[in-house]
């Protein structure tokens, strides 16, 4: 090889270094493996935004296909075998429910007088990307199914740029309440006593706004008799909680991106994005968050030192464009679910609810622990100091943690002792 190759092939790999080089915090074990996944995402978020600005493709789009490519590839690298420890006998349909888009699988076990478990599951993706359909997703369906004796009924809500909010919220409510009808629940032999609602990052907030919505909606003979939330987004008011900070430049969901999901999902301009960031949205001369709204998300009294540590509120005074006006679904309880009032959740199923202390949407899920704690719902909180955002997804080599696995085992084992 000569000097010129040589001299090239080293500064393509300190390009390459420099560019999937992100610090991770000590706590993270195979950094260098969260790394590549977090350098992989970038470089899909990189070439779809490309292909947007040169008029080819949606950058939504562009990306969704990117990811469908990745998943593909992953499965056909590991094979069509299902995962280790489940039975194939799992049956799998892709139906409807109320005409949203459903998988359900239905566990080998059972039988005629035998009642088995029910769970509705809500993906994940910032509203914008994502299929329970996906790798992680059915493996995870599958196993619960097997191993629970669970029918799960996994939905494909309508995604952002399609539609905007309300319209996620509405079609997992109208699957919820097909799901929980009484001639649902005898077709597939499920105790309606044991029936649940699950779910991750934004699929942990439509879980939330879901629980919230069927405990309070007389019309709906059966509830849900758990809710299991897996680090869901809960508020889009405060941006600069103490895990919005100390992870604003985390691996996965840093802070920026979060906040465009929000935007998008609200049907905002994303030009906005530094005025939340800034908290300006929340500003004091807004008459409509009055002191006991505020509250409701004030983590200098939901959070305890621990998490709190040194960190100062961030309290704009005067918000000069109008952004409540701008963007309404800020204050829709449907949207953000901490801001229900303490008579919503106390009407509320019992809850599990994983954090993972490097992840931007850490303290939403303690503070919505807390608020449901004070109005008496039994609580669980799992919380990892190895986490991030995510890592529940991450359980298959190659992209395998450690955390994910442990995350994964602990979010059955609590169904299977509390559903």
């Amino acid at each position: 090889m000569g000097l010129k190759a040589v001299v090239v092939t080293v500064l393509l790999a300190a390009a390459l270094s420099y560019y999937v080089y992100n610090p991770m915090p000590d706590a993270i074990q195979e950094p260098w493996k969260l790394m590549a996944v977090d350098a992989a995402f970038r470089t899909g978020v990189n070439l779809a935004a490309l292909k947007y600005h040169l008029g080819i493709d949606h950058y939504i789009t562009s990306f969704r296909r990117t990811m469908q490519g990745f998943d593909s590839t992953m499965v056909a690298l590991l094979g069509s075998r299902p995962p280790a420890g489940v039975v194939p006998g799992v049956k799998v349909s892709d139906i409807t429910f109320a005409g949203v888009p459903v998988r359900v699988y239905e566990p080998p076990a059972g039988g005629e007088g035998h009642l088995r478990r029910g769970l509705l599951y809500l993906h994940g993706g910032g509203w914008a990307f994502g299929s329970g359909k996906m790798g992680a997703y059915d493996k995870v369906g599958r196993m619960i199914s097997d191993e629970l004796n669970t029918v799960v009924v996994s939905v494909d809500y309508r995604l952002f740029p399609e539609v905007l909010f309300p319209e996620p919220f509405l079609d997992c409510a109208a699957a919820a309440k097909h799901f929980l009808s009484p001639e649902v629940l005898d077709k597939y032999a499920i105790d309606p006593e044991r029936v649940a609602v699950s779910g991750d990052s934004a699929g942990g907030n439509l879980a939330a706004a879901i629980a919230q919505e069927v405990a309070t909606d007389d019309s709906v003979p059966v509830k849900f008799s758990v809710q299991a939330l897996i680090y869901p987004v809960l508020q889009a008011l405060d941006f600069n909680t103490p895990s919005y900070v100390q992870n604003r430049n985390m691996a996965i969901l840093p802070r920026q991106v979060m906040v465009q999901f929000w935007l998008q999902y609200l049907g905002a301009d994303i030009s906005l994005q530094p005025q939340l960031i800034a908290n300006n949205h929340s500003a004091l001369q807004h008459s409509v968050l009055t002191p006991e709204l505020r509250s409701r998300l004030d983590w200098t009294s939901l959070l305890s030192q621990k998490f709190k540590k040194s960190y100062k509120p961030v309290v704009a005074e005067r918000d000069s464009h109008g952004l409540l006006k701008k963007i309404p679904g800020l204050l829709d309880v449907r949207s953000s679910p901490l801001l229900a009032g303490p008579e919503v959740l106390a009407k509320c199923p019992r809850a599990y609810i994983l954090t993972c202390e490097f992840d931007v949407l850490r303290d939403d899920g303690l503070m919505y622990a807390r608020r449901l704690k004070d109005a008496g719902v039994s609580v669980t909180s799992d919380y990892y100091e190895d986490g991030f955002h995510g890592c529940l997804s991450f359980t298959s080599w190659p992209l395998d943690f450690d955390v994910g696995k442990r995350a994964l085992r602990n979010y059955m084992t609590w169904l299977q002792n509390n559903l």
